[in-house]
């Protein structure tokens, strides 16, 4: 079963919606889009000729992707190029690091490479021999590193090195110059308004000191970017990254960053406190928004949603789980490091104290380091070149020797990743403006891979579901997902909300909203299925869809 991540809208509530794909239904015979009760909109997708639409059109791409100048992704095997990148994400083939082609089953909409700024382009330049910096200690074996387990070994080894007092000697500024140029030319080269839109991007690479994953993806909107990009050797507080696009700002530099691998943090990336330790207050809650209005909420590496240990009443909580800290077999402490109680600990703040940190928008992305998108299933090759290019490396099949412990699959991270995820946005074109706008709008959705279209209206006397203006007059009256809704005293707000499913992928089994408010000083959550699959009604009783065999 997939999964969206839920766009919301507030009231005194955080709204969200997920959609669950039935897969073992016939994709033949499903309906387009899920049957919904009163208030719930059906409207059928809308095919649209002109390339300005200002109803909107569903786009989707990878906001998340690593080549060759990312330092684990070249020690790995990956030789591919931004431009390569920019490619594959347009349709063509290229090759993975154990020698088979990759190819997407479709285009994407948009795509934007984001290779770690720390150490940016220098693995690549330690296995040129001719090369200066493949003369230091630190390189040794870089022009020669072989097999998988070789690799492996070696990137361990420069991994201590990079995080002893000596690292710094080995971030070379001019070569971490020279591939953010070839970064930023090649995502100039590659768009192409009203067809296809590649963002200067990067990955600011930070952690606690336990380990805590505190990474972000930082996205430009524009075709320049400042001379070179803030990374872990600048700072690992995010707070001093926000500064500098804060500063960036005013200089003419429009950016976002998107956090991802919450589930990851340790419990650091939804802290009630800010890096200092001290509690979180407005000054924190506006500066974190204006910098973060979007979190990835799926990836490779797990989704970011919920924890059954946060969400008990959700039998779906334990989706693609994915429990450790990052690069590390580390448990990670579920508490501060999903969305869905962000959300509440958000609501929490701003009814007692007049400020929300945490009103993000959601969208999904790979984490690829192959420079390809990672996000179908029937077809995943997962993330880290020749780290885990075979099923066995991935723990998808049992090893010929059981491991010392008895068990019979390899003990990694990698078994408890997946194909995984997909960035949607509704823009009125596929240029950089108009979908960036969208992002800071929070008018996003994220999936695991299907292409499903999902949008979601709040507001009050909002038009009939059978209105032939629905989406102008929702727009007109009401307020998108990632907006905020202003109560009305003694009146009940409506929703709307739309889901067409992939025609080519599996059907829609149901429809959820998921409800979070606070009443008494406590946070409450509902999960409410509203349209199920076939026509069949929700149970009043229950608020969830009969069952009707789809697992």
């Amino acid at each position: 079963m997939k999964r969206i991540g839920y766009p919301k809208a507030k009231l005194t509530a955080a709204i969200g919606l997920a959609v669950s794909l039935a897969a073992c239904s016939d994709s033949n015979t499903a309906p387009e889009t899920a049957a919904v009760p009163a208030n719930v909109s059906s409207a059928p997708a809308q095919v649209v000729a002109q390339s300005t639409n200002p109803e909107r059109n569903a786009y989707f791409g990878d906001l998340h992707v690593h080549t060759m100048y990312s330092f684990d992704a070249f020690i790995f095997g990956t030789t591919s190029s931004p431009d390569e990148a920019y490619e594959f994400a347009k349709g063509d083939t290229i090759v993975h690091p154990a020698g088979f082609p990759m190819t997407l089953d479709r285009p994407l909409d948009f795509y934007g490479v984001s290779d770690h700024a720390f150490y940016l382009g220098v693995m690549r330049q330690m296995a040129d021999p001719n090369t200066e910096i493949s003369k230091h200690e630190a390189a040794e074996g870089m022009t020669s590193l072989g097999d998988g387990p070789n690799r492996n070994a070696k990137f361990q080894r420069i991994i201590s090195f990079m995080r002893s007092d000596r690292g710094i000697e080995i971030n070379d500024p001019e070569i971490g110059k020279n591939a953010w140029g070839d970064i930023i030319a090649a995502a100039n080269r590659h768009n192409d308004p009203g067809k296809f839109t590649a963002f200067i991007a990067y990955e600011y690479t930070s952690s606690s000191s336990d380990r805590g994953n505190l990474h972000r993806n930082v996205i430009f909107r524009g075709d320049t970017a400042p001379e070179r990009p803030f990374s872990r050797l600048d700072s690992t507080n995010p707070e001093d990254l926000w500064d500098w696009m804060d500063s960036n700002r005013g200089e003419g530099f429009e950016s976002l960053a998107i956090p991802h691998n919450s589930n990851g943090s340790n419990g650091r990336m939804f802290s009630l406190l800010d890096w200092a330790g001290n509690p979180l207050d407005s000054a924190y809650a506006s500066q974190r928004m204006r910098n973060e209005p979007l979190i990835e909420i799926t990836q490779v590496k797990g989704t970011s949603d919920t924890h059954p240990a946060l969400s008990p009443n959700d039998e779906w909580a334990d989706f693609e789980i994915m429990p450790y800290r990052i690069a590390t077999m580390l448990q990670s402490e579920p508490n501060g490091s999903y969305i869905r109680q962000a959300y509440l600990n958000g609501l929490s703040l701003q009814d007692g104290q007049g400020f929300n940190p945490f009103k993000f928008g959601v969208i999904g992305s790979s984490d690829t380091h192959n420079a390809t998108y990672a996000g179908d299933e029937d077809d995943y090759w997962s993330k880290v070149g020749l780290r885990d290019s075979s099923p066995l490396l991935r723990g998808s099949v049992p090893l010929e020797t059981p491991n010392e412990d008895g068990s019979e699959y390899a003990l990694s991270a990698q078994n408890t990743w997946g194909a995984s995820g997909l960035a949607g946005v509704w823009a009125e074109e596929n240029t950089r403006g108009a979908i960036y706008d969208a992002f800071r709008r929070k008018e996003t959705f994220g999936t695991t891979g299907p292409r499903m279209k999902v949008r979601f209206f709040a507001g009050y006397n909002l038009p009939s579901l059978d209105d032939p203006a629905l989406v102008s007059k929702a727009y007109e009256g009401g307020v998108t997902m990632g907006a905020d809704l202003i109560a009305e005293q003694g009146n009940s707000p409506e929703f709307i909300a739309w889901v067409a499913r992939d025609a080519m992928s599996a059907p829609l089994q149901r429809l959820q909203i998921i409800k979070g408010w606070v009443e008494g000083g406590e946070a409450q959550e509902r999960v409410i299925d509203v349209a199920c699959s076939g026509g069949i009604a929700v149970d009043p009783a229950t608020n969830r869809c009969p069952d009707n065999g789809a697992k």
